[in-house]
């Protein structure tokens, strides 16, 4: 199989710099890091991709069994990098993808030297001395709406998640991408990221991490950006200047800003 066609990877940027992959959330594709591209482009080789069932990738190659658990989307990501032969990347994953960037490093440590989680959660429901922002019974409530009615799902989802209610426009972008996902694969992805729990995978972490945080984010609370920081050992956390969850389109300036300094220092 054709890995790059299959997850249509696009490489840009300058070709001898150090690699940054790009990995987008749930119901989104790599077109949501646009503002943040051209941050990166003058001095890395930046790699985007869709996640097999999500944007332009080979729907052909989506399997359930495959992509019911997050190993499934990090051999994704595994089987990008070697197929770009990527050495010591930077592996960049907003939401449940940064999750996804932890078991791909750890399978794979040549490939990935260093990890930036944009408002990350290892875990959504709350649990006993942890609050993951949801209750077990709400996403129960959340993932059978999805069930029965995706596209009203989207429809009144996407801008609560996105936040930032007087830019309208920023929901109406997340609405569009969310309905644009096939409603079955969008189920599968959905389950596998609300019902998730990779907490214990932290400790795995060796390599240079940034966690980024919203000032408030629904999906994931301030609790959470400390929790991963606090689990994952030497790792940096920063509150960017921004609401919801999505500040690489609600305010590039402050991600591309907090992501490309910590970059810098890896040189």
């Amino acid at each position: 199989m054709d890995i790059l066609r299959r997850n249509h990877v696009t490489v840009t940027g300058n070709p001898d710099g150090p690699a940054v992959v790009l990995a987008h959330g749930f119901g989104c594709d790599q077109n949501m890091w646009r503002l943040t591209v051209p941050a990166l482009a003058d001095v890395h080789r930046v790699v985007l991709f869709d996640y097999v069932g999500c944007g332009r990738s080979d729907l052909s190659a989506f399997r359930e069994d495959r992509y019911a658990s997050l190993d499934g989307y990090a051999q994704d990501v595994v089987e990008i990098a070697e197929a770009l032969d990527l050495r010591d990347a930077t592996f960049v994953g907003h939401s449940v993808s940064a999750m996804a960037g932890v078991l791909a490093a750890r399978r794979a440590p040549e490939r990935f030297g260093a990890l930036v989680m944009v408002a990350p959660s290892p875990r959504y429901i709350d649990d006993e001395g942890y609050r993951g922002g949801f209750t077990a019974a709400d996403i129960d409530e959340l993932l059978d709406s999805l069930d029965s009615n995706y596209l009203g799902w989207s429809a009144a989802m996407a801008p609560m998640i996105m936040g930032n209610p007087e830019r309208p426009e920023l929901g109406e972008e997340l609405t569009r991408s969310f309905c644009a996902t096939d409603p079955d694969m969008a189920r599968v992805f959905a389950r596998t990221t609300f019902l998730s729990d990779s907490r214990d995978d932290l400790k795995s972490v060796s390599v240079p991490t940034l966690v980024l945080e919203c000032t408030q984010d629904m999906i994931a609370p301030r609790e959470v950006g400390a929790y991963v920081h606090r689990r994952i050992p030497g790792s940096t956390l920063v509150t960017l200047d921004a609401t919801g969850h999505c500040p690489h389109l609600s305010a590039p300036e402050a991600t591309n800003r907090a992501i490309t300094g910590f970059l810098t220092g890896l040189r």
